[in-house]
């Protein structure tokens, strides 16, 4: 079975250790990945708006009397923008990654404490006892055994690696529109990161 896990001091948005039963716990695990998400990620042009520095000149009542299509977004500064990926956004995607590797760990470990496996066993002996005659009952050579939870668990972190990878695009994509990023992808950048804070 996998060791528990210390997670990094920037991770406080999740559990300060990562345990097995922190993993099995579905529920517990999908909850943290939501509330991060929701946290960063799906409020990205709320974080970036907030970095936007108020216009020193005041309200221009004229502005008003213009109808004129207004842009929607506005640039944000260069070193808000890097402030904000290195001790925001980038601190939370490693948070996340550090989580689904571990489960991924997990997910291919032994599982000796599996609370399901005398029922599977019986089920099995039950499944092998079982008369079949397809003749009579066209559904009685039918068997779907239950899944272990390990198996179950890796599903789940294939799934969530794949949404995690659809939202860090869609992040990162809004990030270089109003950072005026270079064409550097989000895995790029978070090696980048990644590499930078393991020299400090």
């Amino acid at each position: 079975m996998a060791q528990p896990l210390q997670l990094p001091p920037s991770s406080s948005s999740s559990p300060a250790i990562l345990t097995p039963q922190f993993c099995f716990s579905t529920t517990a695990l999908r909850d943290f990945l939501r509330i991060s998400r929701s946290s960063v990620d799906d409020t990205i042009t709320q974080h970036l708006n907030a970095l936007v520095t108020p216009a020193r000149a005041g309200f221009d009542p004229s502005s008003t009397s213009q109808r004129g299509a207004r842009p929607l977004s506005r640039q944000v500064d260069a070193r808000s923008c890097q402030s904000f990926k290195d001790n925001v956004l980038f601190p939370s995607w490693q948070t996340r990654s550090h989580v689904l590797s571990y489960c991924a760990l997990v997910a291919t470990s032994p599982d000796p404490d599996d609370p399901e496996t005398a029922l599977r066993e019986a089920e099995d002996e039950k499944n092998r006892e079982r008369v079949v005659n397809e003749r009579l009952d066209p559904y009685s050579g039918r068997y779907f055994p239950r899944e272990p939870r390990t198996q179950q668990l890796a599903s789940l972190i294939r799934q969530e690696r794949s949404v995690e990878n659809i939202v860090r695009a869609k992040t990162w994509g809004i990030v270089t529109e109003r950072c005026g990023e270079t064409a550097t992808t989000w895995e790029e950048a978070l090696g980048t990161w990644r590499k930078t804070r393991d020299t400090t």
